[in-house]
């Protein structure tokens, strides 16, 4: 019988903290039908979509991201944390549950016009797709589409994403 994506994800209890379900998504990394399926399902996703480039964080949008843009033949920009990138940046700042954090992309990364997917390991709160939105429409870019392994519905981070099109292969229902 085939497996599901959802089953190669390895759920420990109370990390980082007591009552929390920490998604761990080296499991589907570490199988290569697991990790194959990820890769299948997040071409799925833009396979019917017109877009030039895809746009991942660092480091799990790296993992998934490359893959696809690959097999798909797009380019792929690597978002960053500040300090990362050798040449001129654009950066934004976003709130963390504790703290904030800044990411940032090079300057001519994106140019006006061209249409963007972004992919990303997990979907939580939405501040980290929410700072790559803003980057990508600075630079003239437009999101046309927000791919995700696995999305935690119950941080409403999809809510934050209003005028972006969200689709997750894993969705859970919790934090």
């Amino acid at each position: 019988m085939m497996k599901k994506l959802e089953d190669y994800v390895m759920s420990i209890p109370d990390f980082p903290e007591p009552g929390i379900i920490f998604r761990d998504v080296t499991t589907i990394l570490q199988d290569a039908d697991g990790l194959g399926l990820a890769i299948d399902s997040l071409r799925a996703m833009v396979k019917d979509l017109e877009y030039d480039l895809i746009v991942g964080p660092e480091s799990r949008g790296f993992i998934f991201g490359v893959p696809v843009a690959y097999a798909e033949h797009k380019g792929f920009v690597p978002v960053r944390k500040k300090g990362k990138l050798p040449r001129e940046t654009v950066s934004a700042e976003y709130d963390l549950e504790y703290g904030k954090a800044e990411i940032e992309i090079h300057k001519d990364a994106i140019a006006p016009g061209q249409r963007v997917v972004i992919i990303d390991d997990l979907i939580a709160t939405g501040g980290t797709t929410k700072a790559m939105i803003d980057l990508i429409e600075r630079l003239g870019g437009q999101v046309v589409k927000a791919c995700f392994v696995m999305e935690l519905a119950g941080l409403k981070g999809r809510e934050l994403l209003t005028d972006c099109p969200v689709e997750s292969a894993i969705i859970y229902e919790g934090k």
